[in-house]
């Protein structure tokens, strides 16, 4: 880059750190008022707590919101830049605006990768640890927080669906109360029939077997037999059993495919992971194709009129975007169109969007 466009990329990295910010600190605003309505009238926490939950629900709502950074942080700084007439300039010395749009987008699509290699996984640990946190102070409000727990684990020969009254996690073992096990073994056409049913009043997750204590065990046709302590080997470890209970945006990008593999194997639908995984493959193409947008709906020249306009309706089409993206969400998850359709459709709408407008605008 000359050192034009490296003046532009910088207003433009500038703008969009400006709008990042004001972003955040409304989020902040709102997500305080929210827990504050929803947690703090119900149980007894300070306004400290509140805080505390707040800045680790936060950073995943901010992820989603940060292609907004792009757009209008954008807008703010081509417009900004048009209005000073600098762009004017640029185009009458006979620079193309593809120069300095090219590096916005490029940078735009390089910080999307970086956000979903190391920013996703410390935002879905904050995740994470917000969920656990809330369930703690939520625990004594009576319907909040589900009684029951559901697990289900397997292989090729045998499934095992565990059910439990409650669940404790501390430092990474998981520890349950109230437990049945159903035991299925599959015949030689592959279908699961069962074999035989666990009671213990509680199980832990060790690696690689789950020991109970207080067991009773009955199998179809006999009676049940009483132990103190039983091993039964468990296709999860410790962490892949904490994000079962986690949702997926609660799980970092590195780990999505392990838990779909594992959900996959224990019999149950990985959709919602399958939806993640691809929306955050999408993240970078979104964030270009935001930076792209940017630049489309700023180009116009002061002297026609019209760009407040022009960079307001930029403004709109992007929640219009984003509620697109919100809706394929839903519908993917609904498994009404293709998850991949759903997690890359707004993406490609936006970029393909932006593009043809600035080829009109630049090319006529």
């Amino acid at each position: 880059m000359n050192r034009l466009e490296r003046y532009v990329l910088a207003r433009t990295l500038v703008g969009a750190a400006g709008a990042l910010v004001v972003i955040c600190a409304v989020i902040l605003l709102v997500q305080f008022v929210d827990l504050s309505r929803s947690v703090g009238e119900r149980a007894n926490v300070s306004a400290g707590d509140i805080f505390g939950l707040t800045l680790l629900k936060s950073p995943a709502v901010i992820q989603i919101l940060l292609p907004f950074a792009f757009l209008g942080g954008g807008i703010s700084a081509y417009v900004g830049l048009n209005r000073r007439s600098e762009l004017v300039a640029m185009r009458a010395a006979g620079i193309s605006a593809w120069r300095f749009i090219m590096p916005w987008a490029i940078a735009a699509f390089m910080i999307g990768v970086f956000a979903v290699m190391a920013v996703n996984p410390m935002s879905a640990a904050l995740n994470a640890r917000y969920e656990a946190d809330r369930a703690r102070i939520m625990a004594n409000y009576l319907g909040d927080v589900p009684k029951d727990i559901w697990l289900r684990q397997g292989d090729e020969r045998t499934q095992m669906v565990i059910h439990a009254k409650s669940r404790d996690t501390v430092q990474g073992e998981v520890r349950l109360r109230g437990v049945s096990l159903f035991v299925y073994q599959k015949n030689r056409f592959g279908q699961p029939e069962f074999s035989r049913r666990l009671e213990a009043a509680e199980a832990v997750l060790r690696p690689g077997f789950w020991q109970l204590k207080d067991v009773r065990e009955a199998t179809a046709g006999e009676s049940s037999v009483q132990s103190d302590s039983l091993s039964i080997r468990s296709t999860l470890d410790s962490e892949a059993a904490v994000e079962r209970f986690a949702s997926p945006d609660a799980i970092a990008f590195w780990k999505l495919p392990a838990a779909i593999k594992q959900t996959e194997d224990s019999g149950f639908s990985a959709s919602g992971y399958r939806l993640r995984f691809q929306q955050l493959l999408s993240t970078p193409l979104m964030f270009a194709a935001m930076a792209v947008l940017a630049a489309a709906f700023s180009l116009r020249l002061v002297r026609l009129g019209g760009l407040a306009g022009l960079a307001g309706a930029g403004v709109a089409l992007g929640f219009v975007v984003f509620f697109f993206n919100q809706l394929s969400g839903a519908l993917g998850r609904a498994d009404i169109i293709p998850l991949f359709a759903a997690a890359w459709a707004p993406a490609a709408v936006a970029l393909l969007s932006g593009l043809t407008l600035l080829c009109y605008t630049e090319d006529g």
